[in-house]
């Protein structure tokens, strides 16, 4: 089956689970739009890919870190994007759910996504018990205390923010638990592929600095100059536009060397380089860029 169409039937199969029968009408339809149309998927597409490169021996369990990882990625954005936050009006270029459906059911709505996150994981882990702690473990550090994005959004709370450290909790972390998940579910060893989730997820950061500041807001499918608007830290801003592509283009270098030699290694090295191309395209420095949505 096709990484897309699997990631999108893993999303489908966890909702339907997590809001059967009893589930209040509106809510449903919150999360449902809060997941539904997707983004790039690139998180989940990385655990696919290092699980496939390590055996894929549990495809089952593969689909549900998969799945979890994209929810909790799906759970940030709704909580970013509140009044309390960001107050964003779109995202993924249709009204963010707030906006949508009213703050109450917005903070409901990242809250039921984070639960149905590790539901999933609970479920389809009963039948490989030895992968499920660690699985568990290494997802829930992606999300939360004291190194996950809880803890990166945490630091806009502070008067004093460490930009990389903020980069790399706020956005690098999911990435790294997500290259680790996709090796824990099939069975391979998670250290070896940690380097190409910090490089990339750091990298994704800083391309999402240089989009903030050079994008239009229809190819982004969010508003842009939040950065500057919320005083929130950004490479694009403290150090220049050249400074910040120069780091990304580093960083996804670093990302492509970080892949371990496997026979997977072709395929995940260019994943790395699309969606490099994907997130800062050479239409962007010229100004004329094409519809990219995070």
């Amino acid at each position: 089956m096709p990484t897309h169409a699997r990631i999108e039937n893993a999303l489908r199969a966890a909702l339907e689970d997590a809001t059967g029968s009893g589930c209040p009408p509106r809510l449903q339809a919150a999360v449902q739009h809060a997941v539904f149309p997707g983004g790039a998927r690139i998180r989940p597409q990385l655990t696919l890919a290092v699980a496939r490169a390590c055996g894929d021996d549990a495809p089952a369990l593969t689909d549900a870190a998969a799945a979890a990882v994209e929810l909790l990625h799906c759970a940030s954005l709704v909580h970013d994007d509140l009044p309390c936050f960001d107050d964003a009006p779109i995202r993924r270029g249709q009204p963010s759910v707030h906006s949508a459906f009213g703050e109450r059911l917005a903070v409901l709505t990242g809250d039921a996504l984070i639960v149905a996150a590790f539901g999933v994981l609970a479920r389809a882990g009963a039948h490989h018990p030895a992968r499920l702690a660690p699985l568990l473990s290494t997802v829930a550090a992606g999300v939360g205390m004291p190194g996950g994005i809880v803890a990166g959004q945490a630091w806009e709370c502070e008067p004093r923010v460490p930009l990389r450290e903020y980069q790399r909790l706020k956005t690098g972390a999911l990435f790294t638990a997500a290259t680790r998940a996709g090796a824990i579910a099939a069975g391979g060893d998670p250290e070896a592929w940690a380097a190409l989730g910090d490089c990339l997820g750091e990298a994704y950061q800083v391309a999402d600095d240089i989009r903030d500041v050079a994008a239009q807001p229809e190819w982004l499918g969010k508003p842009i100059g939040q950065d500057l608007a919320l005083g929130r830290p950004s490479v694009a801003l403290e150090k220049g536009m050249d400074a910040a592509l120069a780091l990304f283009e580093a960083l996804v270098k670093q990302a492509a060397d970080a892949v371990p030699e496997c026979r997977g290694a072709p395929l995940l090295r260019a994943l790395v380089r699309a969606e490099a191309e994907r997130l800062v395209p050479p239409s962007l420095r010229t100004g004329t860029p094409q519809r990219a949505v995070a």
